[in-house]
């Protein structure tokens, strides 16, 4: 049981670790523009090859902005303008973004 517990705990606090601030996000899309791209709802991108990132996985959002911030180092992604936008943010700026895109309603679905 102590052992459980402990787990349970541990567990509690590594998702808090993770938490980015909403309105944080939400301030550095605007700063970034990042609408002009995907779409004022963030779900509605200008070319169909974008990204809907509205409602995305908040986790996903955070290790896709890091990659692009590695660019063509190891497990990094080469996009020229996606890594020229996610230059300047700092590790906590990627969780803010992750938790504000994360947090709008999204036209996602999973099919099986």
């Amino acid at each position: 049981m102590k052992r459980l517990t402990i787990a349970l705990i541990g567990g509690l606090l590594s998702l808090n670790a993770f938490a980015g601030n909403v309105a944080n996000g939400e301030a550095l899309t605007k700063k970034y523009n990042c609408a002009a791209c995907h779409g004022a709802d963030f779900k509605s991108p200008i070319d169909p090859s974008y990204p809907k990132l509205a409602g995305q996985h908040e986790e996903y959002l955070a290790h896709a902005l890091t990659a692009y911030k590695r660019g063509d180092a190891a497990n990094g992604r080469a996009n020229p303008i996606m890594g020229g936008q996610v230059a300047a943010l700092s590790n906590q700026d990627i969780k803010d973004i992750a938790a504000y895109l994360h947090s709008l309603p999204g036209s996602l679905v999973v099919k099986r």
